[in-house]
């Protein structure tokens, strides 16, 4: 294994010089925080971009109190009546791995070797996505923290969409809404989203992976809360008085099917996932998350989760096991139906690049979710970003400059797709 070619480029293109600008603000979502944004290092990343957008000629340029920040692009003469197409990035990156103080690498015409990140490795043989990137450039950190491509990369697709709509030579196209919106890593990223500042009725996430790749299905998604209440008495004297409420917890996890859980599924199966247990013999907790993508089966798994606490209460006592069900998103599929050109003109786009598209299901869910379920359709298109959520995160530089290409084809295209009865903005 090799260190990573490091050199200072006088000349970086502004694509890149954009990207490790932003990747170099700490903007950690904090689940622990009950505040919008969860964290500072947001905020100031929102008003950094606001800044950006208003000097390139953005209107109505907005941070909104709850850290979400809102711009819009005015169509060309002769093209006011299309109604607006709207694209969706997020300021935050994962808590699962350190965030601040990223030290971003270079490496152009990467030869496909390993390389050595201080005590982690990018290796092809575990990242096969390195493949596609040989010749090419790619962004890492140094090892010691995630890059933050998952959503820096999305970010900034979007600021040069904005700059390309807003040069003297840009091309015709209809208005444009952005919105960039804190903590979707920890699934409150359009909790505080205004759809009518957003203006746009139909939209694109750019959150995705490679370019070609386009997501426009995820999973239906629930928490659930089993609560155990127990006796606790000297084991001792304990025959027809103690209830263990710790057993009662070890009792849902044995119902659980072992085959349906997310080290055994892959593309469409879904699963029970427990997440967190607390507790003694007098009280206990159990935390899980259900997915699946079809609705059927979704609810089906609810079900079976109350016919379960139910069962439990028959056995160990009435009000001994309590379930609480909160549903978190659902998928977008349904609510795309209605609109197949969302998805045609990405598909074109995609292909006009030279690339030959894959639709997918995103096996968990975005902002684009949420929103598809308020009205608003909200596939996902990719970044040109790889293992989000590591210390082996990176971005292709290439694949980021393709997937601005895609972006603008979309926009170019769509007075032509969106049919003249879309609703227009409330």
């Amino acid at each position: 294994m090799r260190e990573p070619r490091v050199r200072i480029y006088q000349n970086f293109c502004p694509m890149l010089q954009t990207f490790l600008d932003y990747v170099r603000f700490g903007t950690t979502s904090d689940e622990a925080s009950a505040s919008s944004p969860s964290s500072t290092g947001q905020l100031r990343l929102a008003y950094r971009i606001a800044e950006e957008l208003h000097t390139l000629g953005c209107t109505e340029v907005e941070v909104s109190n709850d850290g979400v920040l809102y711009a819009h692009i005015l169509a060309s003469p002769g093209l006011e009546h299309v109604p607006p197409l709207g694209f969706i990035a997020h300021l935050d990156t994962s808590p699962d791995v350190p965030g601040d103080n990223v030290c971003p690498r270079v490496i152009r015409n990467y030869d496909g070797s390993p390389i050595l990140l201080g005590d982690v490795a990018l290796d092809p043989a575990q990242a096969p996505e390195l493949a596609g990137c040989i010749g090419k450039t790619i962004i890492t950190s140094d090892g010691t923290t995630l890059l933050g491509a998952d959503d820096k990369a999305g970010l900034t697709i979007l600021v040069h969409l904005a700059r390309t709509l807003l040069s003297a030579d840009a091309p015709p196209h209809p208005a444009v809404s952005i919105a960039f919106t804190p903590d979707e890593e920890i699934g409150r990223g359009v909790d505080h989203f205004q759809e009518k500042r957003f203006r746009a009725r139909y939209a694109y996430t750019v959150d995705g992976s490679a370019p070609h790749i386009f997501e426009c299905a995820n999973f239906n998604a629930a928490a659930a809360t089993f609560t155990f209440q127990g006796v606790n008495t000297h084991p001792g004297s304990a025959k027809g008085i103690l209830r263990n409420a710790v057993k009662m917890a070890q009792a849902v996890l044995n119902a659980l099917p072992p085959e349906e859980c997310p080290e055994q599924t892959e593309d469409r199966e879904g699963f029970y996932h427990p997440v967190g247990v607390t507790g003694t013999v007098a009280a206990a907790k159990l935390e899980l998350i259900i997915r699946d993508h079809s609705c059927e089966r979704f609810e089906a798994r609810k079900t079976f989760l109350r016919e379960l606490a139910q069962s439990l209460c028959a056995r160990y006592g009435a009000g001994t096991v309590t379930l609480e069900l909160r549903d978190q998103y659902r998928n977008m599929e349904d609510a795309l139906k209605t609109c197949p050109f969302l998805v045609d003109v990405a598909l074109d786009a995609i292909r006009e690049t030279g690339l030959t598209p894959a639709v997918c299901a995103i096996r968990g869910g975005t902002d684009g979710a949420h929103l598809s379920a308020r009205g608003i359709p909200c596939p996902n298109l990719g970044t040109g970003g790889y293992r989000f959520h590591s210390l082996t995160e990176f971005a292709c530089l290439e694949e980021m400059e393709q997937m601005l290409r895609i972006v603008l084809g979309i926009v170019v295209r769509w007075p032509n797709v969106v049919p003249a009865s879309a609703p227009l903005p409330a």
